[in-house]
């Protein structure tokens, strides 16, 4: 499954017009502002299609992350999603938080996963880069969720040697993270 915009539709040889007179006919549906899918197609995550649409570079991040590595039980209110600073955060739902990111530390612990339903992709952190960042935002995110997943992570056998080598690499998470390890242990 593809989601179509109007430019892309041009792309697959469907004209701006024909793409809208199908979606008003049933044929596609639309999932955000200028997102279509056809109706046909199985079902997918509108918010994940809609942010790695808008953002190729699109990453789930802080709440969403760790929710989705199960380290946490808050649910999140909207999809976390980061991109690159100086990345124009584009206009959507506001079930989606955008989020800017340092460009030099962007990719540090992201990786890709398939939207189920589709052959899509979206960037994902992982677990240690999304607990060094709720510490980093702590702020934000408040400082609870940060502990509480860090928690959840060494039950699991995370391993804390990891965890300080991806926050000694951010700014404002190696020390927080240090003083988190040293409570617990």
């Amino acid at each position: 499954m593809k989601a179509l915009t109007p430019e892309t539709a041009a792309q697959e040889g469907i004209s701006r017009s024909a793409l809208y007179r199908a979606a008003r006919k049933g044929r596609y549906e639309r999932i955000a502002r200028g997102i279509y899918l056809p109706t046909d197609d199985a079902t997918a995550d509108w918010d994940w299609l809609e942010a790695t649409t808008r953002r190729p570079e699109a990453t789930i991040c802080l709440t969403s992350a760790l929710a989705h590595h199960d380290l946490t039980d808050a649910i999140p209110a909207a999809l976390d999603v980061a991109i690159p600073r100086g990345t124009r955060i584009p206009a959507s739902s506001p079930s989606i938080a955008w989020h800017s990111f340092d460009r030099a530390t962007f990719d540090l612990g992201r990786d890709e996963t398939t939207i189920p339903g589709t052959d899509l992709t979206i960037g994902l952190y992982s677990p240690e880069r999304s607990i060094a960042d709720a510490f980093r935002l702590r702020g934000q995110t408040g400082y609870e969720l940060a502990r509480d997943a860090l928690k959840e992570w060494l039950r699991r056998g995370g391993k804390p040697a990891t965890l300080i080598e991806i926050a000694s690499r951010l700014p404002r998470a190696k020390r927080p993270v240090l003083q988190a390890l040293d409570l617990l242990a």
